[in-house]
Parts: structure tokens; C-alpha cells; sequence
């Protein structure tokens, strides 16, 4: 099981290292078509971005589950640390809504609620990991 919990983590390094860039791209994007810069770029950027980081957040979750299912250790903590994870996941589908308007050139939000929309993900993340190293309850 300890292999499985390796690619577990490798999965949520990959995905998470996406849900923390993608939105700089986000921001970034917004910023520079507000100063009538060419962003098609980053256009391309985010969706293969959003593309790589849906293939490895299934990875992770699918060894998640294995782990799940295979150590039946689960406590309190785990069903907050899940609770979270979907939190996350619900993160993961806002940045698809946010895609889908760099894709179409639809209006964005400001840079300023983009930057803060981009620390959401790290909020979700440390109860996660803290809940899985501690298990306080």
C-alpha cells in the first residue's frame, strides 16, 4: 500500500502545482487584456494547463479511493479531509468556469479578485494536509 500512497502523492503534487499556476494565468490573462496585450497565449497556456492537471486529479483521486477502500482507517478526520477535497474539487470546476470565458473572450473579474480567487486553493489545501499528517480526531 505504500507505493499506492507514493503515487497518491504524486498525483496531488501534480494537480495541486495546476489549481495553484492556473489562476496566475488567469490573472495574468485578465491583466494584460485590459492593457490591449496579445494573451492568446495564455489562452493556449490555461487550457492545456486545465487539460493536464483534470488527467492527474483523476490519477489522484483514483488512488485516493484505492487507499480508501484498502485501510479502512478512516475516522473523523477523514471525513472532514474528504469534505475539503471536494471543497477543492468544486475549486477545480470554478476554473473551469473561468476557462471557458478565456476561451470565448468573455468579460473576466478583476485581477485583484483573480489573486485572491488563486489563495482559495491554498486554503482548502492546508486543513487537507493536515488533517491526513495529524488525524486529530
Amino acid at each position: 500500500m505504500l507505493w499506492i500512497k507514493a503515487l497518491h502523492v504524486f498525483g496531488v503534487m501534480a494537480w495541486l502545482a495546476g489549481l495553484f499556476y492556473l489562476p496566475r494565468i488567469f490573472v495574468h490573462y485578465a491583466e494584460g487584456r485590459a492593457q490591449g496585450e496579445d494573451v492568446r497565449r495564455l489562452v493556449v497556456m490555461a487550457r492545456k494547463l486545465y487539460r493536464f492537471m483534470t488527467f492527474v486529479a483523476v490519477i489522484a483521486m483514483a488512488f485516493g479511493l484505492w487507499l480508501w477502500l484498502g485501510y479502512h482507517d478512516g475516522g473523523r478526520w477523514l471525513e472532514v479531509k474528504l469534505l475539503f477535497v471536494l471543497a477543492l474539487l468544486a475549486y477545480h470546476i470554478a476554473c473551469r468556469v473561468l476557462l471557458g470565458r478565456v476561451t470565448r473572450g468573455a468579460r473576466m473579474p478583476s485581477s485583484l479578485v483573480l489573486r485572491l480567487f488563486n489563495e482559495a486553493a491554498l486554503l482548502l489545501v492546508v486543513p487537507i494536509v493536515l488533517l491526513a499528517v495529524v488525524k486529530p480526531f
